[in-house]
């Protein structure tokens, strides 16, 4: 087990205070990936689980890595879809405790393939509190917060509470008015925004690309379509190259990812 100081994470920065340090194992390198926190019931419909899928999936094929708390139900769900080299799980326990039992082998595979962050020391178990901890860094790691099904009073909502007070956007699915009274309230209150299509959402992150591609800060760089310039003044003469390798585009005077 590995400590990093979480003041070197800036996207902690958005967190009132965050804990003296963080301990890892995995792949610390995901940190540097565009992330998205997505959360949500531990008790998702069939209606949930197959978009919560879908939604994880395609935001993973545009490098997007997804950020969960490793719980049952939607985070296991967010986590195995998007493939564990993908995701980050924030752990409410000690690295050394596989919490939830039902999931020991997915945070095992999480550890090896992907990246495993707890603010708790090797020994410690889980309580009410931790959990709320733990809530607080996942919406903090993450862009924005995707919550795809949750009652009222859940600790989803306490998440979404976290995002407000971070100012980061939140999303959730369209529910059954009878379904996902969390999420809908959201709606209704005008705090959060609905996901219709799922392949457009995740193109605000960039184009779907083959997994052979090596993702690197040139190509998360390129996902958001910047600039030829702004391309030029950070990466150079890459840029030319890369063009003539034809993994990316330049037209009108921006740069796009082409396959």
């Amino acid at each position: 087990m590995s400590a990093v100081v979480p003041e070197h994470i800036s996207e902690l920065n958005s967190m009132k205070k965050y804990p003296p340090e963080l301990f890892y194992r995995g792949d610390l390198s995901l940190i540097e990936r565009p992330k998205v926190s997505i959360v949500g019931t531990r008790k998702p419909s069939l209606y949930t689980q197959e978009l919560t899928k879908r939604l994880s999936s395609a935001l993973a094929r545009r490098g997007v890595c997804i950020v969960s708390g490793a719980a049952m139900g939607v985070d296991a769900l967010a986590h195995e879809a998007a493939g564990v080299e993908n995701t980050i799980a924030v752990l409410g326990c000690g690295l050394d405790i596989r919490y939830p039992a039902f999931n020991r082998e997915l945070i095992v595979s999480i550890e090896e393939k992907g990246l495993l962050l707890s603010p708790f020391n090797d020994g410690f178990r889980a309580t009410n509190w931790s959990f709320v901890v733990r809530n607080e860094l996942v919406v903090a790691l993450g862009e924005i917060l995707i919550v795809t099904e949750a009652d009222l009073g859940s600790g989803s909502l306490r998440s979404v509470e976290y995002a407000l007070q971070m100012g980061k956007e939140i999303y959730v699915l369209p529910q059954r008015l009878t379904e996902s009274m969390g999420t809908n309230q959201l709606l209704a209150e005008g705090k959060a925004k609905p996901i219709y299509d799922i392949e457009l959402f995740a193109s605000r992150f960039g184009k779907a690309v083959d997994q052979d591609i090596e993702k690197d800060a040139f190509f998360y760089f390129c996902q958001r379509m910047p600039t030829l310039d702004e391309a030029l003044d950070k990466f150079g003469e890459r840029v030319y190259e890369a063009e003539l390798e034809g993994l990316v585009g330049i037209e009108n005077g921006m740069v796009h990812i082409r396959r």
